[in-house]
């Protein structure tokens, strides 16, 4: 199936909070965004941001140049809806991310559980690609994926599983690993899945 048919089903027929994905608190994003030191004024874009509730939190804690980024339109419209008029403070992006054209340079790209959907060699040379693009020098770079320990699938997609030496190859030379972090997210259905967090910034 098309990945952008899939996402659309899944965000036109599942409740945001009941995906496997969901956090009510995106406390380790939220806290390597801190640790990056990005000044409020400067630009941050959430790829794969979906529905995701890390654009409340930063726009909460004063982050003024947000962009969210998803294949979902859907995703993207249910985001809006939450926000009422503070929808009007991001910019929303449809797009595949191995396609998007950035019109602008960013402080820092997140991503929690988009690279991992990425099997082809081809899409992630892609992704990188227009990473290297939008992400500005010394811009930092923070990718979650499913850890070693982590599911096979997702949403009855496959998966590839990282480790921090294993994505850092994947980034590539531009970049240098910064920090590391794991996560046991717990589902809304209860299930227990292990994330790897990996900051990187770019290098001058």
């Amino acid at each position: 199936m098309d990945r952008k048919i899939h996402w659309e089903q899944i965000y036109s027929t599942r409740l945001t909070t009941a995906v496997s994905w969901y956090q009510a608190n995106p406390a380790v994003s939220l806290s390597l965004i801190a640790a990056s030191g990005i000044q409020k004024d400067e630009a941050i874009i959430d790829v794969g941001g979906g529905a995701s509730l890390l654009v409340d939190c930063l726009l909460g804690r004063g982050f003024s140049r947000l962009a969210v980024l998803d294949i979902s339109a859907a995703a993207l419209e249910a985001a809006k809806s939450r926000l009422g008029e503070g929808a009007g403070r991001v910019d929303w992006v449809v797009a595949d991310v191995t396609q998007f054209k950035p019109q602008e340079k960013y402080a820092l790209w997140h991503d929690r559980a988009v690279f991992h959907f990425l099997t082809n060699a081809e899409d992630r040379q892609a992704y990188m690609a227009v990473a290297r693009q939008a992400i500005q020098p010394e811009g930092n770079l923070i990718i979650a994926t499913f850890s070693l320990n982590g599911p096979e699938k997702c949403s009855g997609l496959e998966i590839v599983r990282y480790s921090p030496e294993s994505l850092a190859r994947e980034v590539g030379d531009d970049f240098e690993l910064v920090e590391t972090c794991d996560e046991i997210h717990t589902t809304p259905g209860g299930g227990h899945q292990s994330f790897v967090y990996c900051r990187f910034r770019r290098k001058k």
